[in-house]
């Protein structure tokens, strides 16, 4: 099924897609716990919204971590269109406080780091936090303590929630 033309021309295709299902993403996550056990234990969580929401809550609980935060950071209007970083809300001052001590005794938890661009802006605000994404790009990796899987920076992953099952036709036939 292709795109209205006009549309087309307003967000262009990436040069690769990664189309990632639930089962899929939900195993990254878990393969992300077992990682990150090894690093802990983590006093808190801070997941970067919104991407980050699902992984968090799935490292939670397999870390037996209950004190979970959210930092809101806007970046992406789309592909082509990564626009400037705001910090919509910050960390609670607690969480802050936590993150202070010599030990990394806080997780910041993202869906993807790809040009590393909010994970520095996070990493600001937490300076000691140990920082873990399911997904790195070359670009963001250098920023990450811990990831699951490392994909090409000309890739743009869809993740499970951006997605409706659909018919695609066969590569051979012009499918992606």
């Amino acid at each position: 099924m292709q795109q209205p033309q006009a549309r087309q021309q307003m967000q262009p295709r990436p040069e690769k897609i990664f189309p990632v299902s639930w089962d899929q993403f939900h195993r990254d996550s878990r393969a992300l716990a077992w990682r990150l056990h090894e690093a802990g234990p983590f006093d808190a969580i801070v997941c970067i919204t919104r991407g980050g929401l699902v992984p968090a809550a799935i490292v939670a609980r397999e870390l037996n971590v209950r004190l979970i935060e959210t930092v809101c950071v806007s970046s992406y209007q789309s592909y082509e269109n990564k626009g400037e970083v705001k910090v919509l809300k910050g960390v609670a001052e607690t969480i802050v406080k936590i993150g202070g001590g010599k030990r990394q005794r806080v997780l910041i938890v993202d869906d993807l780091v790809d040009t590393g661009k909010t994970a520095r802006v996070v990493r600001d605000l937490l300076p000691k936090a140990h920082f873990a994404t399911v997904y790195a790009k070359p670009m963001g990796r250098p920023l990450v303590d811990t990831f699951v899987t490392e994909v090409s920076q000309d890739t743009w992953i869809y993740f499970p929630w951006d997605t409706g099952l659909a018919f695609q036709p066969p590569i051979r036939e012009g499918g992606d």
